[in-house]
């Protein structure tokens, strides 16, 4: 029997709602027992809200995870029980959330169904995505739009603010 195949994916992580900080790292321990224990992950970024400004700003993190054996819709599956585990309420589009979690790359995968798009269809369009990714893979190549991280990154329309997170 063949092994299955080991992927790399990236995950973006979102906190505004109670300790920021303490859910990410929650996210982060029950990601390390769910999917994956071979992590890399980003600085942490305050950033401005994005889609609906009025709440409080987010802390932001990557994760790009590597050795995972699992398939897209299993990731998928495993953070959205994640998100619950933590109190994630899903209220209003873009609104205030404990954590959200968002599949953004799967290898070069190129999928799109009623329950996930991947690559994460605003990923170019996103500095709190865009700047910690490029902390663990600045030269990672969208494969629609053939661009690198960083070339997605100087490209990016969004105006929002975005500094490292000095924590407590």
């Amino acid at each position: 029997m063949q092994a299955p195949k080991l992927q790399t994916l990236f995950l973006s992580l979102g906190s505004n709602l109670g300790n920021r900080e303490e859910n990410l790292n929650q996210a982060i321990q029950l990601i390390r027992q769910n999917i994956s224990t071979n992590l890399s992950i980003s600085n942490i970024y305050e950033t401005e809200p994005w889609g609906n400004l009025n709440q409080a700003g987010f802390l932001n993190l990557i994760l790009k995870i590597e050795n995972s054996s699992l398939l897209p819709h299993e990731v998928l599956e495993k953070i959205q029980k994640i998100e619950i585990e933590l109190g994630r309420v899903r209220v209003e589009k873009w609104g205030e959330r404990c954590i959200d979690i968002d599949i953004i790359y799967f290898n070069d995968l190129v999928l799109e169904d009623t329950q996930l798009v991947i690559p994460h269809p605003f990923v170019q369009e996103r500095k709190f995505v865009l700047v910690p990714l490029a902390d663990v893979a600045p030269d990672w190549v969208h494969p629609v739009l053939q661009k690198t991280t960083l070339q997605m990154l100087q490209d990016c329309p969004d105006g929002g603010w975005i500094k490292v997170y000095a924590g407590l």
